[in-house]
């Protein structure tokens, strides 16, 4: 069994943001030569998520303006006290900072229309930084 990994370093630009990195994540499948196996991608910050779903502008935007209304930036949250980003703790909790998807006969599996994609929530960031690694064979 192998196991191989690779940071992938991401400039965001937004407060709050969407950025599509499938086709970083099925280069890095390609490139791995496991032909069955796992995938995960995860984001080491308390401040940022990954999500699956459809790279369409419209729900792009449908789901950061859920993410503003689930959390909103003003509000009376207790962690303001010592950091002006509560908001954003709170949605990476929720939405969840990895994914998992499995990879057979060498190709990463998901739905037609499911992108990967990483969600700032306290940007813009200088560097964020997501985590892949493959393990199988």
């Amino acid at each position: 069994m192998k196991v191989i990994s690779k940071v992938l370093k991401i400039e965001t630009k937004k407060k709050i943001e969407l950025i599509d990195i499938t086709s970083d994540v099925d280069s890095f499948v390609k490139e791995s030569n496991v032909k069955n196996g796992y995938c995960l991608i995860f984001a080491p910050h308390a401040t940022a998520a990954i999500i699956a779903n459809e790279n369409e502008r419209g729900l792009i935007n449908d789901i950061i303006r859920k993410i503003k209304e689930e959390f909103p930036q003003e509000y009376n949250w207790e962690h303001d006290r010592i950091d002006d980003n509560a908001y954003a703790h709170l949605a990476s909790s929720f939405i969840g900072s990895s994914k998992v998807f499995p990879i057979i006969d060498g190709k990463l599996i998901r739905g037609t229309w499911q992108n990967i994609f990483l969600v700032e929530l306290d940007g813009p960031r200088f560097i964020r930084n997501v985590v892949l690694q493959i393990i199988g064979e």
